[in-house]
């Protein structure tokens, strides 16, 4: 964690309530942060549907595996996450490390090792001691409890500033129900199916498929429109778990995807899901703005979305921004190499309100002090227009500063 704030931090966090059926607590393991926490227990005293996304990198850590392997049995009792070891390009040494976590979790909860969840973060390729777990996980699960959100998320934050909650209220069936969920990442965040860290739990009682597929649909508009440095994790982990809880208060049981009752879950599941994913966006590590890119008239979504991610990875169009220079030439050139069809002649962008080009040129209204006093903001929306098509899509990004260069040059340190 670095020293200061993000100037993009929540100014306050929200009041996460305790979701019945999950306990949480944490640990100082050593693992390499001196004097703070770096393990998270979640535990369900009772088994929990689980849903995960996970990352698409051909390259994934030891507990990507882990929790691909387990997936399909659908329940889980027992989650361990650690902050200062990714745990990934580990060889045989990783997979003995997940296989000892798992069994220490499994024994400290009670729980069959098919019913355990792994996630590390950190530093790729130093091998993980897992003995540092098997010592604290007895302890943590006497002492875990309902009501230990922040704490939660304070325990997986690597070069994160703060810590990231969300919370949302929502009724299934007339039955009140709570999400909550917590993430972290700051810097190697390129999203391919999940953030680098992420867990959301319920206390609605949803079939572990139909959580799979609320959880798929989620990502796609909130964590995989989000871009730091266009460099996706090895590690990139989203975990989805519903209690079942609210059955007591007589919800019945969603088995069907396409559920009618479902529909304000959904909306709640996804708005959640965009402030945890924006949330991460606003620490890039060493970030001072956010920019939102939205690209209308491209050929489909799928191809507004690459334009999109075109302009939000392109590292000059982001020192563009941290120098507070409309510098929109660069935002032609990356609409440019992206690949996607594009009419040069057609082209128009906005910055916030301020059209700056027009019809394959300079906006003949264009005015230097308006554009300037744009990305003098610390949120700048940024639009282009194709006008080939109806395809549009919105990602997000930050700007690129010298601090971010500090953080990554020196990480290992």
């Amino acid at each position: 964690m670095s020293g200061s704030v993000s100037p993009l931090a929540p100014k306050s966090y929200p009041a996460m309530p305790a979701i019945e059926g999950v306990r949480m607590a944490t640990a100082a393991a050593g693992i390499k942060y001196k004097n703070r926490t770096d393990v998270l227990l979640m535990v369900f005293d009772e088994a929990a549907a689980v849903a995960g996304v996970f990352t698409r990198s051909r390259c994934p850590s030891a507990p990507v595996d882990f929790c691909r392997a387990n997936l399909s049995h659908g329940k889980a009792r027992a989650v361990v996450v650690n902050s200062g070891n990714a745990n990934a390009f580990t060889g045989l040494k990783g997979k003995a490390s997940t296989a000892l976590t798992a069994k220490s979790a499994s024994e400290a909860v009670g729980c069959g090792e098919n019913e355990v969840y792994l996630a590390s973060t950190g530093v790729i390729g130093e091998p993980l001691d897992a003995s540092k777990f098997s010592g604290v996980l007895g302890a943590m699960n006497a002492e875990a409890k309902g009501d230990f959100w922040i704490e939660a998320a304070k325990a997986i934050m690597t070069t994160d500033t703060y810590p990231k909650v969300a919370t949302r209220s929502t009724v299934i069936d007339g039955v009140p129900v709570t999400i909550n969920g917590i993430a972290k990442g700051a810097g190697m965040i390129a999203p391919d199916m999940a953030t680098m860290l992420s867990f959301v739990v319920t206390d609605a009682d949803i079939d572990s498929h139909v959580l799979q597929v609320l959880l798929a649909q989620g990502v796609g508009p909130t964590f995989n429109s989000v871009t730091v440095d266009s460099d996706t994790s090895t590690s990139d982990t989203l975990l989805m778990f519903a209690t079942g809880a609210a059955g007591k208060n007589g919800q019945r049981k969603v088995e069907k995807p396409d559920d009618p009752h479902l529909d304000a879950f959904r909306a709640a599941l996804n708005d959640l899901l965009k402030d945890l994913a924006l949330q991460v966006v606003r620490d890039g590590e060493g970030a001072r703005k956010m920019v939102e890119v939205t690209v209308t008239g491209a050929e489909s979504d799928a191809a507004a979305k690459k334009i999109a991610l075109s302009i939000a990875n392109s590292p000059l169009v982001k020192t563009a921004v941290a120098g507070e220079d409309a510098n929109w030439g660069r935002v032609v050139m990356a609409v440019g190499k992206s690949g996607e069809l594009a009419d040069r002649d057609r082209l128009a962008i906005w910055f916030g309100d301020v059209r700056v080009a027009v019809n394959g040129e300079r906006d003949p209204a264009y005015s230097e002090e308006a554009t300037t006093a744009v990305m003098e903001r610390e949120d700048i929306p940024v639009r282009v227009d194709i006008g080939l098509g109806d395809g549009s899509a919105t990602v997000w990004t930050c700007d690129l500063t010298k601090e971010y260069v500090a953080i990554n040059g020196d990480y290992r340190s």
